[in-house]
């Protein structure tokens, strides 16, 4: 009787471990389908656009597309001589060289002072500010520079005419800035202190030493904080069209109208139809194969960097014999430089101050304008109040937002955890296929958000047949933020101790539990940053939402009716001329959900400790 209750434990045993290892292979399987899903996204990406171009680039020829240098969709002559796209190139790489040395220049001066001559005091709320700047969405942007800048500008223009390339490399410059602040900023902090320290020992002051020692040893990172700072300018589009003139010419001047790739987009998009839509499609890859060319480069860029740092660290008494004599040269050679490094300093503090100065003023003329627009229009009534018949108010983009962060997250949330999952639980640390997904996620993350749209329209607009809808900008969304969610969470993930791990493994739990039971709610404070972010992208979004979800003022009956967000809403409200206090009021209100947002994701990310310098 014993041996045959032995035998029957024994049997159930075999059998629950088989039932477990025919889990853990399902989960795997799982997993490892939603990390592919970011090459997956890719891919459709290029074919889908590609696909839907190859019409217009076969009857226009792809020189005359690319090297044409006019556009002028009503004109009766041939497409050959009515898609050209080359002013448009033009416009965006001089649009984007005034931003970046603008804001790029700016960006890494407050971060140089962020790390190495910020009051301890003060970093805190410097690094808030950056992100508080980072979070501002672009149609803010515009209006402020439609509204401020260009007056300004005008007064000092030969032609009264205030839009054009200053205005519109101004208003990137203060886009761009926190986004190259805050990579430049994890660059400094990332290189070793040890460097710092050996230069003061051989006589170097604080200032050459982060001048001649630390940012030379950073410069990767810091070349790859602007070119995403390159990224984000070449793929603006709703702030530059606010300022930029939009005349389809070769830029003739700091105060002459051009047009940029995503602006044309934009514009011409609602009504375009045949090869003037095919044409705008293909104007979307041009600007896709650019940010992809761009990406290569950075990834480039990091991997070599990697190479350095691995040579470095086999042969460590050579690597300190180097760091040595390398630190013992420039202190002899720059000892007599230290003004220089001094005013360099004072720069870097300069910098800082016109970062606070600009987003002092953005936030305060928000502020105040939107105070007194809700004075004249009503509170409760803007907000929750009518709509439609005459009425307005946000209450529909209330419901449309609500409506797009539940779809976005719905879809991205699950696949974006199991895609952190498979890439810290279960696949081998940097082996090919885990680098792969790693470019294509970063890859994502950089796509602009007009390309997302355009794909938006060509997959679940017309493909699926969604038309403008929710539905068709939550699917667009879900893509967009997934890159967010997947690195976020893999953070988290990799911040729970191994040690927790091998004890589950240890009292025979298998890894689904492990992961479930222990894992994921070690990682739940990274899981919400991630969701907040996300909320805080899908608020800030408006590019791809007017292409996919559409742009109107009436509450949406159902997920399958057009809607507008809280920066569709403004766009309209701004571009019609007619509601400058429903503009200023819901600025206001984006104003403060950023707030609120940045505010949820200090409150709830880690704490990590910086190095001291």
């Amino acid at each position: 009787m014993d041996k045959q209750k032995t035998n029957t434990s024994f049997k159930n045993t075999i059998n629950t471990k088989k039932k477990m290892t025919a889990q853990e292979t399902v989960a795997k399987a799982i997993f490892a389908l939603a990390a592919v899903f970011a090459i997956l996204s890719v891919v459709s990406i290029i074919i889908y656009l590609l696909i839907a171009g190859i019409p217009a680039l076969k009857e226009i020829g792809i020189f005359n597309f690319l090297f044409g240098t006019t556009w002028s969709p009503s004109y009766d002559g041939p497409a050959s001589e009515k898609f050209g796209i080359l002013p448009m190139i033009v416009g965006s790489i001089i649009a984007t060289f005034g931003a970046l040395t603008i804001g790029g220049t700016l960006g890494i001066l407050v971060a140089v002072f962020l790390v190495y001559f910020c009051p301890k005091k003060l970093k805190t709320a410097l690094t808030q500010t950056i992100s508080l700047l980072a979070g501002i969405p672009s149609v803010v942007y515009g209006y402020f520079g439609l509204k401020q800048i260009v007056p300004l500008l005008a007064k000092i223009s030969p032609n009264n005419n205030g839009t054009g390339i200053l205005a519109v490399s101004l208003v990137l410059g203060i886009m761009i800035l926190p986004t190259v602040a805050s990579l430049a900023k994890d660059a400094l902090s990332s290189v070793s202190p040890t460097y710092y320290e050996g230069a003061l020992a051989l006589g170097m002051t604080k200032e050459q030493a982060v001048f001649r020692i630390m940012m030379p040893s950073a410069k990767s990172g810091i070349m790859t904080a602007l070119g995403l700072g390159i990224g984000r300018a070449v793929g603006e589009t709703m702030a530059v069209i606010m300022v930029a003139g939009n005349t389809v010419q070769f830029p003739k001047g700091l105060f002459e109208g051009f047009m940029t790739l995503t602006g044309n987009i934009v514009m011409d998009m609602s009504y375009a139809m045949g090869v003037h839509r095919s044409a705008l499609v293909a104007t979307g890859f041009v600007l896709l194969m650019f940010i992809l060319c761009l990406n290569c480069v950075l990834y480039f860029i990091k991997n070599s960097q990697k190479i350095k740092d691995k040579a470095n660290q086999k042969d460590k008494k050579n690597c300190h014999k180097y760091n040595f004599d390398t630190a013992s040269s420039k202190a002899i050679v720059y000892a007599n430089k230290t003004k220089l490094y001094t005013v360099i300093k004072y720069i870097c503090f300069a910098a800082t101050i016109i970062m606070l100065a600009a987003i002092a003023y953005l936030i305060l003329f928000i502020v105040i304008k939107g105070i007194i627009a809700f004075g004249r229009v009503g509170v409760l009534n803007f907000l929750f109040g009518k709509s439609g018949a005459g009425y307005i108010s946000l209450a529909p983009a209330f419901v449309s937002t609500g409506a797009l962060i539940l779809i976005a997250l719905a879809i991205a949330l699950p696949i974006g955890i199991s895609a952190a999952i498979f890439l810290v639980e279960y696949s081998r640390k940097n082996s090919v296929f885990v680098q792969i997904i790693r470019l294509f996620t970063d890859t994502l993350s950089g796509i602009p958000s007009i390309v997302f749209g355009l794909f938006g329209v060509i997959v679940f607009n017309d493909f699926f047949g969604l038309n403008y809808s929710l539905l068709s900008g939550g699917l667009t969304l879900s893509i967009m933020i997934l890159p967010t969610i997947v690195r976020s969470v893999e953070e988290s993930l990799l911040a729970v101790p191994l040690m927790y791990r091998e004890a589950s493994f240890a009292l025979g739990a298998g890894k689904l539990h492990t992961i479930a039971k222990i894992v994921l709610p070690c990682a739940i404070k990274g899981i919400l940053t991630a969701t907040i972010l996300s909320i805080g992208r899908i608020v800030s979004e408006s590019a791809a939402l007017l292409l996919t979800a559409g742009s109107v003022k009436n509450m949406p009956a159902s997920i399958t009716s057009p809607g507008s967000s809280f920066a569709v809403m403004m766009y309209m409200f701004a571009s019609e001329g007619m509601y400058m206090d429903e503009t200023y009021a819901t600025a206001l209100v984006l104003l403060v959900l950023v707030v609120i947002i940045n505010m949820l994701v200090f409150a709830i990310a880690p704490k990590g400790k910086e190095k001291k310098v």
